[in-house]
């Protein structure tokens, strides 16, 4: 069951569950990404268009200006859309030089996503490489190996309330999957019911293997498709848990999850 956010409570928020281009462009659900609070540190995870709106509609509301990270995990624009306006905000507009940006080396390079003049206004940058640590104050996080899609794209792996937690992210089916993602708490994206060989995204049925390979605590369905949309993500993540007696649920916009 979703939670409220409890202060001194480590939580994430959905600030959006839009998965792929036709969802994002339509808004039928939101793609703000992720919210993190672990103790005194706040980190955003993909910040998708409309992320500072849904931080300002939040209730109570997320002040940007508290951030201490942002994380990108790929360059594509449901996942990096608002990382420009986002660092502004962090940073007050550039005059308090404050945080640090994660995000792969493609994100800096040839068509970068992250804007040069704005580069200078967090106190640093950091390009995310495959299966390296990284922190931020006591946040602590791991990026996986390379997934499988069109850029260069990582999944990532923390800690909350001792809890282990995996977000899978953008990518097509491999086995290497299950070992990384062993964890409490796992956070997939699955943007299509049914399987579609030409597209490195997961589908549902993908979703069942690795649930039922890796066992996790709980696993949390998000950034549907259209194709996941239309089938109903809630009946079928009731219907799964139901098959593999786990515990798997569907995140809607706003949702507040405590591992």
């Amino acid at each position: 069951m979703a939670q409220r956010i409890i202060e001194g409570v480590d939580y994430i928020k959905f600030l959006g569950t839009a998965g792929a281009r036709f969802v994002m462009i339509k808004q039928l659900r939101a793609s703000g990404g992720l919210w993190i609070s672990s103790g005194n540190v706040k980190v955003l995870i993909d910040p998708g268009p409309g992320c500072l709106v849904r931080c300002a509609a939040s209730r109570p509301k997320l002040d940007p200006g508290s951030l201490d990270a942002i994380i990108i995990t790929h360059r594509h624009l449901d996942h990096c859309n608002d990382v420009n306006v986002m660092i502004e905000a962090m940073t007050e507009g550039g005059f308090k030089k404050r945080g640090t940006v994660f995000c792969p080396q493609d994100a800096l390079e040839g068509d970068p996503v992250i804007f040069k003049y704005i580069r200078n206004f967090p106190d640093r940058i950091e390009v995310l490489k495959e299966n390296h640590e990284y922190s931020v104050g006591d946040f602590n996080f791991q990026t996986s190996m390379k997934h499988i899609h069109p850029v260069e794209t990582y999944g990532l792996k923390f800690r909350l309330n001792k809890k282990t937690v995996g977000l899978l992210t953008d990518t097509g089916y491999f086995p290497d999957l299950n070992n990384f993602y062993k964890t409490d708490l796992l956070i997939i994206g699955v943007v299509f019911l049914k399987p579609r060989p030409d597209i490195a995204h997961l589908n549902f049925q993908d979703v069942e293997r690795l649930a039922s390979e890796i066992k996790p605590q709980k696993t949390v369905l998000t950034h549907f498709g259209m194709s996941m949309l239309a089938a109903r993500p809630h009946e079928l993540a009731e219907s799964l848990a139901v098959k593999l007696k786990q515990d798997i649920i569907a995140a809607y916009d706003g949702m507040v999850i405590v591992p």
